[in-house]
Formats: structure tokens, sequence, C-alpha cells
């Protein structure tokens, strides 16, 4: 195994469950997070000479998931599918404990954000600092404390919206 080879698999699995998070919550579709995923540290492979450190390499990967997200997102509009986004709680025959479907409504409810508010979110809750959330985002650490708290402000109505269903 090559240095390069033995740098990348750490990368993936230190950084592979967030990454897959994220997709997932762009798109709330398993297969399509999956894709997005190896699509993602496909483009880490290929520019892992590139990166110079000037920045954290997860803030680097997350930075090139959401790119990947966003223009996987835009190509879907382009192409006028329906949304891809089949809700996997409904599909996937999962052993249901009350925190499954919690996390599963979780879900649901991030797949409703516009998709600014979804990528922050998702960081929040893989429980990224601010600071690098700001990073990666580009919007200053109070601006985003602003929006983090608008977003959950938004999450509990869109879950209490469902609790009432």
């Amino acid at each position: 195994m090559s240095d390069k080879e033995a740098v990348f698999k750490q990368i993936f699995q230190t950084n592979s469950k967030k990454i897959y998070h994220l997709c997932y919550g762009y798109t709330g579709d398993d297969d399509a997070a999956n894709d997005l995923l190896q699509e993602t540290f496909l483009k880490v492979w290929q520019n892992l000479d590139k990166f110079r450190n000037q920045a954290m390499i997860s803030t680097w990967i997350y930075r090139i998931a959401v790119n990947t997200c966003l223009t996987y997102l835009r190509s879907e509009k382009r192409q006028a599918k329906d949304e891809l986004t089949p809700e996997i709680a409904d599909s996937k025959p999962e052993d249901y404990s009350p925190k499954n479907e919690q996390v599963a409504l979780l879900y649901k409810c991030i797949s409703k954000l516009e998709e600014s508010e979804r990528i922050i979110i998702t960081m929040v809750l893989d429980e990224l600092p601010y600071p690098e959330i700001a990073d990666i985002s580009g919007i200053s650490e109070g601006n985003l404390r602003v929006k983090i708290f608008r977003i959950k402000q938004k999450l509990t109505e869109l879950y209490n919206q469902y609790e009432r269903l």
C-alpha cells in the first residue's frame, strides 16, 4: 500500500460517516447519498496531492461534498424529475423502535428545509465546531449562530406538524 493509499484510507475512515450524513441530509435517499459519498471521496482521492493544509482536511472534504451535492441537486432539477427523496422510513423494514422513528422523522423534516439550511443543520448534528461550520458555509460565526437558531425553530415547527398527524 502506498503512502497516498494509507493516508486516503485513514481520511475515509475518519470522515465517511459524517459525509454520508451530509449527503443524506441533502437527498433524503440512501442510494443517492451513497453515490454522492463515493463521488465525493473519488474527488478527494483525485485531488489529495493538491490539498495544502490551509484548512482542516475535514473542512476541505465537507466543501467537496457540499459542491458535489449541490451539483447533483441542480442537475436533478434541470432534468425536471420528481424529487429523489422517497421516504426511507416508509420503505425499509427495519426494527421500529421509537428512537428510529424519531430519527427518520427528523431527517424527513430536514429534507423540507432549504439547501443551505440542510447543510448547516447536518453539520450541527455531526457536532462540527461552529468555527468550522462558519468556514465551510462561508458566513461569520455570529451570523451562523442566528441561522442555527432559526433552523432549529423551523425544524421544531415541522416536527410538531408531523407529530400532530
